[in-house]
């Protein structure tokens, strides 16, 4: 069974940043995509009571694996009400792009607002 969750154990979260070549601190957090207890993604952030920053994500290679897990990473943020997303130089650029959430690659800014919208773009049908 696939899973995609916030790690809430502070042990596990330093293990799994320092495991990635990350710094931990009191503002990291992290979502994992398992498959039968086998990680298979994950997206490492900072996080501020105003501010997200995604400093890693992956896989790169499954799009819709990658979108979910930035998706619950950044509904961490959206559950507190925090509406500023960044990312930072660690995070694949192509990646983001793909995934179509760059709000400003100058300010490194992501929308957030993606959040409430479909990932295909589906429309209601009133059939």
């Amino acid at each position: 069974m696939l899973t995609v969750l916030p790690v809430n154990s502070q042990d596990k979260l330093r293990e799994i940043f320092i495991a990635s070549g990350f710094e931990y601190s009191a503002q990291s957090g992290c979502v994992i995509a398992e498959n039968a207890e086998a990680v298979i993604g994950k997206c490492l952030y900072n996080i501020t009571n105003d501010s997200i920053t995604i400093i890693f994500l992956e896989p790169s290679d499954d799009i819709m694996l990658a979108d979910g897990i930035l998706r619950s990473a950044l509904h961490v943020a959206d559950f507190r009400a925090i509406t500023k997303a960044f990312y930072s130089d660690s995070v694949s650029v192509d990646l983001l792009k793909t995934l179509g959430f760059i709000k400003n690659s100058t300010e490194k800014t992501l929308d957030i607002e993606k959040l409430h919208e479909s990932c295909c773009k589906c429309e209601k049908s009133d059939k």
